[in-house]
């Protein structure tokens, strides 16, 4: 460093640490111990003019060993004991020392080579890990290649339309509701138009590579450079959805509601399939889902409404109809106090809290504004109705979580009941003591490790959803304390395919909303409500469902006939 120019506060921090940790050392001790006794006692020690050394000069070889070891970084060890003066200079020993050292070494090395390389046991596993799936010998590319050109030979210059894709899609092998992922997949939304040389370049692209369906499906409608798809990734495939499935035609003249009934499927497929919670469905999970088989069902159903795990609209129908009553100002976002009037203030606060903490959210609205999206409200009324699926158990779990360490401890699960007692008291409901209500859900879920429940305890407890409604949801926590656990135990052991809770409740809430908008509420003076415009719409899109009962559930208003107010003459036959 030039003479004078002072050393930058950083780097002479860093001098000034490494000068301490050399300080510090025990070497560096005992050698600055031994250089203040020489320099209290000279000449006791001096060495000899035998030794290699002139009378009274500076011992050297102690300093040397300290002084490079401090330069070591911080974790490094430091050296051993400071050798007696003039050892480790001794003209007699060094050469020796270094003969020795280098014959050794050399006799490694020959060693070494005579030994004989292991063999590469790499080639005698077989290959076991096939992300795009296993290949097939039994598909004939060129085959399906040839019927894809003598389809395409049909079409005007050789070239399809979205129209055509009903055609092209059998020449593939493919379900018919994949023709609208084919025509974007070869890039027909930029021309309106795919050539048959594109296609069959994309199309063969494709066989060769992915080798089943989950990956051909990806393949289709990922973005490039990925090998995953995200909510974006769906819109031109439901998109296509609502404009071709005869379930869903009355919704041509309300266009304003597709955007609505897209975004709904899309978070159930993720809510469904995308277990990682990463916000990417890959092949892998596409492939563990009944997505696929679902896609194909939309060309064998036309009641779209049967198809409950993503597409009914019915579902979609509830869901917007209970965001709709929540979002007084109609932006299409809530905040804590709106969504704390769900189901009467059902919810503690204390949960509302954690929902918009950003625990089970997406995106960063809720941090910006403290409000969440008509998308997040999808997760959460799916998982507050239903909390027997494995995500609606990860969704309430995180939120119960706290401290983030993939447990509930008891101080978190007091934490939650505490509100719940003082609602129980407002209410002038006993409560159980905290220590009572402990050993209950203990007893519940059985944890494998004492005095924190896991996840995976959760999901493995048939009755994870009284678990959570003790905790955080009064008015379900007091309809589990009017029944027997033995009867809880034999719904959850009977055998035989049954509806989800989800699915009860969806049928139940269309029924009443269906009923509700059939029957009408009059005026005292004998006319009805005016409706408001979206109101209005809404009413339209209600009168194709109405006709049907939800899978030909009971409703609960078993006196109302609905089909008595369809139809405005009274002659008419119920259709």
């Amino acid at each position: 460093m030039p003479p004078g120019k002072v050393l930058q506060p950083v780097l002479k921090m860093k001098v000034d640490e490494l000068f301490l940790y050399w300080l510090s050392e025990a070497s560096t001790q005992r050698m600055l111990q031994d250089c203040l006794r020489r320099i209290k006692a000279p000449g006791r020690d001096q060495p000899t003019a035998g030794d290699g050394e002139q009378p009274g000069a500076w011992p050297t070889a102690p300093l040397a060993a300290p002084r490079s070891s401090g330069l070591e970084p911080p974790g490094t060890p430091g050296p051993g004991p400071a050798l007696p003066v003039g050892a480790a200079s001794s003209p007699r020993n060094a050469p020796h020392a270094r003969g020795t050292r280098r014959s050794a070494g050399t006799k490694v090395v020959q060693t070494r080579k005579e030994e004989p390389l292991p063999p590469a046991t790499s080639q005698s596993i077989p290959t076991f890990y096939f992300p795009r799936g296993h290949p097939q010998d039994s598909v004939n590319v060129d085959a399906v290649i040839s019927k894809i050109e003598s389809t395409f030979a049909r079409f005007p210059h050789e070239r399809a339309t979205m129209d055509d894709m009903g055609l092209v899609h059998k020449a593939c092998g493919c379900p018919l509701y994949w023709k609208g992922p084919l025509f974007y997949g070869a890039g027909g939304e930029r021309t309106g138009s795919v050539s048959v040389h594109k296609f069959v370049a994309m199309w063969r692209k494709i066989l060769q590579n992915c080798h089943d369906d989950a990956a051909k499906f990806v393949h289709l409608l990922m973005s490039p450079g990925c090998n995953y798809l995200v909510q974006e990734d769906f819109v031109p495939f439901l998109q296509d959805v609502v404009n071709t499935h005869p379930g869903l035609s009355f919704l041509k003249e309300a266009s304003e509601f597709h955007s609505r009934y897209i975004t709904t499927v899309i978070q159930r497929i993720f809510y469904a399939v995308n277990r990682s919670w990463s916000g990417r469905i890959t092949c892998a999970e596409l492939r563990r889902s009944s997505f696929l088989q679902n896609v194909a069902l939309l060309e064998e159903e036309a009641d779209i409404n049967q198809l409950t795990e993503f597409f009914s609209y019915e579902h979609f129908y509830v869901i917007y109809c209970k965001f709709w009553e929540l979002d007084t100002d109609h932006d299409l976002l809530i905040d804590a106090d709106d969504l704390a009037r769900h189901n009467d203030h059902a919810i503690s606060t204390k949960m509302i809290d954690r929902i918009f903490s950003g625990a089970v959210t997406q995106g960063r609205k809720v941090q910006k504004e403290g409000k969440i999206s008509y998308a997040d409200f999808v997760w959460f009324l799916i998982s507050e109705e239903d909390k027997k699926t494995p995500t609606s158990i990860e969704y309430w779990f995180r939120c119960m979580d706290l401290d983030g360490d993939g447990a509930l401890s008891m101080f978190e699960l007091e934490y939650f009941y505490e509100e719940q007692c003082r609602r129980l008291d407002s209410m002038a409901i006993e409560a159980l003591p905290f220590q009572d209500c402990l050993c209950q859900m203990l007893d519940l879920v059985k944890p494998r490790t004492e005095g924190k429940i896991t996840l995976q305890d959760l999901k493995r407890c048939e009755l994870a959803n009284v678990v959570f409604d003790t905790f955080f949801n009064i008015e379900k926590y007091l309809d589990h304390e009017q029944k027997q656990q033995i009867s809880l135990r034999r719904d959850g052991d009977s055998g035989g395919p049954e509806l989800s809770d989800w699915e009860k409740y969806a049928a139940e809430e269309y029924d009443i909303l269906v009923a509700e908008e059939t029957a009408g509420e009059p005026w005292e003076d004998g006319f009805e409500a005016e409706l408001s415009p979206v109101e209005q719409k809404l009413s339209a899109l209600r009168s194709p469902l109405a006709q049907r009962p939800f899978f030909e559930a009971p409703s609960p208003l078993g006196a109302v006939d609905l089909y008595e107010y369809t139809c405005g003459d009274e002659d008419l036959e119920p259709l």
